[in-house]
């Protein structure tokens, strides 16, 4: 357990020095008195067999982690997995992956190429899921990318690590409800991604989710540094199966959108 306690750990000090709305919204839940426990971390890689979701899951599953549900989007052409912990205390992880393949050849290319200068030991090491950027870029390689996919360009920028968080509204005792958490955020200058709707999913689906809007981080690329959407904090409440037990997989029409935090803005 020290090594996957050690690994998240790692990728929530990561992902918070990258999204100072994560920590300010954090620490304003914590000074109404709540007790903050993250439902989830989402990943996002290539399919490349070298950094591919099997890869970067490795450190995971040897850290007790087991496969759980698949999920499929066509129209973003990714593909993800979730992972749990017998230890119920540890977030779930989600890690998806881009289908390459279905790109233009460019996109091929370029994707290759940042692969291409990765460390050789970069899919054997514990530290993979939280190495960051591993290869350099210029921003107009950045840009195409971003003509073809909103995710291929956020990789490009930023590499391994957390791109969410997830507050689980289930434990929040101050808020009766997500509806009542997205008002509260907005209340306090907080942006929301509405795409779909502020809350994606239902009850009936055993599931709602919101997020905030990807605050904007400084990437240093070859030609000069620029501002590009970083990390996003997301926000979960999870409904009980006819059985009793919470719902603990992901819908993949509300995911579809939640994918969209990291959209570039005008």
């Amino acid at each position: 357990m020290a090594a996957i306690q050690h690994l998240l750990a790692r990728l929530w000090a990561d992902y918070r020095t990258l999204n100072p709305q994560a920590r300010a919204i954090h620490d304003l839940l914590e000074s109404r008195g709540e007790r903050v426990v993250n439902d989830h971390i989402a990943l996002r890689t290539y399919d490349d067999p070298r950094v591919d979701l099997n890869t970067l899951s490795a450190p995971f599953l040897d850290g007790g982690y087991v496969p759980k549900g698949q999920y499929a989007f066509p129209e973003k052409k990714l593909f993800a997995r979730h992972f749990e912990h017998p230890d119920k205390e540890c977030p779930k992880v989600f890690i998806s992956e881009l289908k390459v393949g279905e790109f233009p050849d460019s996109v091929q290319r370029t994707v290759k190429s940042l692969i291409d200068q990765a460390p050789a030991d970069l899919p054997g090491r514990a530290d993979f899921p939280v190495a960051g950027r591993t290869w350099t870029t210029a921003f107009p390689e950045y840009e195409s990318l971003r003509a073809h996919s909103e995710y291929a360009a956020w990789m490009a920028a930023w590499g391994f690590r957390a791109n969410h968080f997830t507050v689980l509204a289930n434990a929040l005792k101050t808020f009766k409800d997500l509806a009542e958490l997205n008002s509260f955020l907005k209340e306090k200058g907080f942006k929301l991604n509405a795409a779909g709707g502020e809350i994606k999913g239902s009850p009936e689906v055993y599931l709602e989710q919101s997020s905030t809007l990807a605050d904007q981080g400084e990437v240093r690329f070859l030609d000069g540094t620029h501002r590009v959407p970083a990390c996003y904090y997301e926000f979960a409440r999870r409904y009980p199966l006819p059985d009793g037990q919470l719902y603990e997989g992901f819908v993949e029409k509300s995911a579809d959108k939640i994918f969209e935090s990291t959209n570039k803005r005008s």
